[in-house]
């Protein structure tokens, strides 16, 4: 039959035994002698905003019970509803708007995020009502974030469609569980925004946009950094680290420029940050909780120079992905391995914080079995650390310790699955010959080479 979805990358057409089963629901997978063409680019789009609207909605139904109690008191931990959003709005000050954010000084809203974050934020909060009680303009703000990011969402959809060879690599990120379960907790899908299209901008060769939105992306969140090292050491590895140089050049200027700018108006906002993170102890999420859980925590110095040393195991592995593979690896691969090897060491591992790994897989067009495992973790992962929190007030009702150190690292496990998956493939896929081609030609497939496209190699580094 000519229906059914069409064959693609390894991961995303009927090699995929959960994209064979799933598709049974709308007449199975293309037979073997049904044409080979592709939907229109319009059905495409529909069909994953659709998909992606679902998703959506079912985040913000999740929600519906801390929308009952205006996200205030333990219901909100009982019922998995909790989200960041309203919290700051009503604790940190948040509603005092983008103009006492900018001014600064007394009263001036303490998001203890990075200047972009703390931007928008504040700037959202200047948009909703003034009136009524401080319950119900929490929830107005958070009905705006909740507009905000569906759109985001979309918009993340969008791109990784637009630039992957299979448009449908993007259902990985709009009907992902873990996007169902983590977009609504916090304002990080803005910064993952910004890094996809950043990413996007660099596959259509526009190294100086790219660099501009990932220095906006650094400005949301620290890990962008880690894309443009991947793009870095690529761009050495195809001999053009011109444009290289160019999209982590405009990069720096970007985040500094924002950074300079926000520390002449406010320079609490533009410090805290970075300065909250260094003495921070060890929080929900990072392997070194789990000292503390058995009653002997790390020092915070500790916890911190751990952190540090995941930074530079990443960059490290990443470097020997980039620079030592028979085949050139593709950006999203480079990036995957490093993100995920940082979230894993890093002091505290959100739940939020897996919405980074999102676009990568569906760049790097893994299985969805691969996916599903590792989303089954995330999904437990969840309910275990809000039990774990509202076990602080009633001991007998929450999850033991025990239990949430065993989820916790459920979840680490999965990452570094996918890490290990990223890897395995990127290292021995391209092992021998293809189609008759040099191992050692750069002119494998990547849907975000964009100006590495079709290079030769000019630098691998042999171990002997």
């Amino acid at each position: 039959m000519t229906g059914g979805i069409p064959t693609g990358r390894a991961g995303q057409g009927v090699d995929d035994p959960v994209v064979r089963a799933a598709s049974e629901v709308i007449g199975g997978p293309r037979g073997r002698y049904a044409a080979a063409r592709e939907l229109p680019w319009l059905l495409t789009a529909a069909v994953l905003s659709a998909l992606t609207a679902v998703t959506a909605g079912l985040g913000i139904l999740l929600r519906a019970p801390c929308l009952r109690t205006g996200f205030s008191g333990d219901t909100q931990f009982w019922s998995a509803c909790y989200a960041d959003l309203p919290t700051a709005y009503r604790d940190a000050n948040v509603k005092a708007g983008l103009a006492a954010y900018l001014q600064g000084g007394d009263g001036a809203p303490v998001t203890g995020q990075p200047p972009v974050t703390g931007l928008v934020l504040t700037a959202l909060a200047s948009l909703g009502p003034d009136g009524g009680s401080l319950r119900t303009r929490a929830a107005w703000y958070f009905a705006l974030w909740s507009v905000l990011l569906t759109l985001l969402l979309l918009a993340v959809v969008w791109l990784v469609a637009s630039s992957a060879a299979r448009p449908f690599s993007a259902a990985q990120v709009a009907v992902s569980p873990v996007a169902a379960l983590a977009v609504f907790v916090s304002a990080d899908l803005l910064g993952v925004a910004l890094a996809t299209a950043g990413m996007w901008a660099w596959s259509r060769r526009n190294p100086t946009l790219a660099g501009v939105l990932l220095g906006l992306a650094i400005g949301a969140r620290s890990y962008p950094v880690l894309i443009v090292v991947a793009i870095v050491l690529l761009g050495v590895r195809s001999g053009r680290l011109r444009a290289a140089g160019r999209t982590a050049g405009y990069a720096l200027l970007t985040f500094g420029a924002l950074l300079s700018a926000t520390w002449l108006l406010n320079r609490g906002a533009a410090a805290s940050p970075y300065q909250d993170w260094a003495s921070a102890p060890a929080g929900y999420g990072s392997p070194w909780l789990l000292p503390q859980l058995a009653g002997h925590p790390l020092p915070d110095g500790a916890v911190t120079a751990l952190a540090v040393l995941g930074w530079l195991v990443a960059l490290l592995v990443g470097a020997v992905l980039a620079l030592s593979s028979a085949r050139r690896p593709t950006l999203a691969e480079v990036s995957l391995v490093m993100v995920g090897i940082v979230l894993v060491t890093g002091k505290s591992f959100t739940v939020q914080s897996s919405l980074w790994l999102l676009p990568l897989v569906a760049w790097c067009a893994l299985k969805w079995r691969d996916h599903l495992v590792w989303a089954g973790a995330e999904a437990l992962n969840f309910v275990a650390v809000w039990l774990t929190i509202a076990a602080t007030s009633k001991p007998d009702r929450g999850m033991p310790p025990q239990w949430y150190a065993f989820f916790s690292m459920l979840r680490v496990v999965a990452v570094l699955w996918l890490v290990a998956v990223v890897w395995l493939r990127a290292r021995e896929r391209w092992g021998g010959s293809v189609g008759g081609s040099d191992a050692g030609s750069g002119s494998e497939h990547d849907d975000l080479a964009g100006p590495m496209a079709g290079a030769e190699d000019r630098l691998i580094v042999r171990f002997s």
